[in-house]
């Protein structure tokens, strides 16, 4: 293998490999394997997920995105934060971007270290039903962003579960055969909320999701009335800043916004892909 330069970035927490692909870099009949060996901890960079960046002729550029197990997962907010910087960075893009995704055309904005995207308008917002689990029934809400995602709120996120609770809602037959990623909410003394997420592809908690504070927030707004923006107070101490518009039962003009961070830049070796 030639060794493939790359970039380690993190947008609140939620941290990424993001490739420049546009010379097709990368062997596609090994990706899946590439991309779990590359994301996995201690063994190699380790991620929560990677990022190719490719030719089109419809935008500034498109994204592969894809979980650290390998999977393909439609979208990710904080991800296509990075994806955005990374372009700018690297003179793929200027400050205002549009790019293709699974989930369709993605808007841009650089200011600084920070990005602000427009996302896809997310789905009429169900709320309030119950899903019957081992212990008993928990009442939660739920709303694809461009992935889906349940909302469930707490008095206080730090005395969740969240990796077994959420893992047991993220694999219901609800919710199959996708599944979905799982959000612990509560609200702050301003208009803000905390957040905690299990992560679909992941497959643990991760420090911050950006569809799912998305999902948060508009689920917040549509329960509480509260207005946009919204902050969400992510585990890794990063503020998410979700903005839009009510539009009947739902919403539109949904932006986030957010820090997206350069951690370094390498090159991974054969040795990232061992064992």
């Amino acid at each position: 293998m030639t060794n493939i330069s790359f970039y380690k970035m993190s947008g609140s927490g939620n941290d990424f490999i993001i490739i420049d692909n546009r010379k097709a870099v990368i062997d596609d009949n090994s990706l899946n394997d590439f991309i779990r060996k590359t994301c996995r901890r201690k063994m190699s960079v380790g991620a929560d997920g990677l990022i190719l960046i490719e030719n089109t002729n419809q935008a500034d550029f498109k994204w592969r995105f894809y979980n650290s197990d390998g999977s393909r997962a439609e979208m990710c907010g904080n991800g296509a934060r990075c994806a955005a910087r990374f372009a700018h960075i690297n003179k793929i893009a200027g400050t205002e971007m549009t790019f293709t995704t699974d989930v369709g055309f993605i808007k841009a904005s650089i200011i600084d270290e920070r990005v602000k995207i427009k996302t896809p308008d997310p789905s009429i917002p169900k709320l309030d039903y119950t899903l019957e689990i081992k212990n008993g029934s928990q009442l939660l809400s739920s709303i694809n962003t461009g992935v889906p995602h349940v909302v469930i709120e707490t008095d206080s996120v730090d005395h969740i579960d969240v990796f077994n609770r959420g893992q047991e809602i993220r694999f219901h037959q609800a919710f199959l055969p996708d599944g979905t990623n799982v959000n612990f909410i509560s609200s702050k003394n301003d208009n803000g909320i905390l957040i905690r997420t299990y992560e679909r592809g992941v497959e643990n908690e991760t420090l911050a999701c950006g569809t799912g504070a998305i999902a948060a927030a508009l689920i917040t707004a549509c329960k509480t009335g509260k207005t946009s923006p919204i902050d969400v107070h992510t585990k890794s101490g990063g503020v998410l800043t979700i903005h839009f518009k009510k539009e009947g039962d739902g919403y539109s003009s949904v932006y986030l916004e957010g820090d997206a961070r350069i951690i370094y830049k390498g090159e991974l070796y054969q040795d990232a892909l061992y064992f």
